[in-house]
């Protein structure tokens, strides 16, 4: 008898720290992404959330499976793994960028699964949010809504002479409509004209380069995907007219942008796996969370380019930036 609750004990024991490591519960959990493109800023919110989620006790390879999916910037191809999701048995859907968030949602609509978004620049016009940030329905996430007056304020401030400023972005991408709203709205008051150009698919760009180049000053980059996908072409363009090109985020600097007042998409993605973990854990219902935004963006320079396009870069602007690239 002492035996047998020797080895009781022992199970008991063993089963005991088997749930510690797993963050307090021996459940596996499965997870689906729908990501709209392949491009870094994007794979920066993937990585994040997957540490975000790690951060919670919840780990791919012990006791989390994760069903990654990607869309190649194609409406018709997100639609379609939105809708193999929603038929599976993940515990919860998880969309990258407007076109697969509302891809995913009207997909899942009918079933019982929750679903997290990230790097959603406007959750309202996109149908996933209330104006208060309630949520339409079982769904709930985090925004990367632009500092756009930051933004032109640092414009400005390097480019004390600038008077055109272009913006490329695509007529569907819903974000993209309403950042540019915000870009005509507060353009004025930094002593820009806005002249922005509207894209249909990723084949326009090219041409579409070359027409705003021979009207602006200045570009400025937003968070479009399709635009996204181009910025090296774009970029090559812009170059060769000495036109400076401002990004929205840490990689599109890296690329060689010469600055943006953006966000850190790693840091995103994590603040999203925290609130996809409290999902799963059931500490929170999406369907009762308001979406969060990202609330600390930083000025990312670049000073090669600085350098190749000759123009000035003050020690005002150098020592406020967090980071910057050659």
């Amino acid at each position: 008898m002492k035996k047998i609750l020797g080895i009781l004990l022992s199970l008991l024991v063993l089963t005991s720290c088997n749930q510690n490591q797993n963050g307090g519960g021996d459940k596996n959990y499965s997870i689906g992404i729908n990501q709209f493109a392949q491009h870094q800023s994007l794979n920066n919110c993937r990585e994040g959330l997957i540490e975000g989620l790690k951060s919670e006790g919840i780990e791919e390879g012990k006791n989390l499976t994760i069903d990654y999916n990607n869309a190649d910037a194609d409406v018709s191809i997100a639609n379609q793994i939105g809708q193999k999701l929603a038929s599976g048995k993940n515990d919860l859907l998880v969309a990258i960028a407007t076109p697969s968030a509302m891809a995913t949602y009207n997909a899942a609509m009918d079933s019982d699964i929750p679903m997290v978004y990230t790097a959603i620049t406007d959750p309202v016009e996109a149908k996933l949010a209330n104006e208060d940030k309630s949520p339409t329905g079982n769904v709930t996430g985090t925004s990367d809504e632009l500092p756009v007056e930051a933004q032109l304020a640092t414009i400005r401030e390097i480019l004390p002479e600038a008077k055109n400023l272009g913006i490329l972005y695509t007529s569907s991408e819903s974000s993209s409509i309403s950042t540019i709203k915000i870009y005509e709205k507060y353009a004025k008051n930094y002593g820009f004209n806005l002249v922005a150009q509207a894209v249909t698919q990723s084949s326009d760009i090219p041409m579409a380069t070359d027409n705003i180049l021979s009207k602006v000053d200045v570009m400025t980059n937003i968070l479009d995907n399709n635009v996204v996908n181009s910025l090296p072409l774009i970029l090559d363009k812009a170059n060769e007219k000495k036109i400076p090109v401002f990004g929205s985020e840490i990689e599109q600097v890296k690329l060689g942008c010469i600055a943006a007042e953006g966000i850190d998409y790693l840091e995103l993605g994590k603040q999203t796996g925290i609130m996809a973990a409290k999902v799963l854990k059931g500490e929170i219902k999406a369907s009762e969370t308001k979406y969060e935004i990202f609330k600390n963006p930083n000025l990312y320079i670049n000073k090669s380019t600085f350098e190749k396009l000759g123009i000035e870069l003050t020690e005002e602007i150098e020592q406020r930036a967090v980071e910057s690239f050659q």
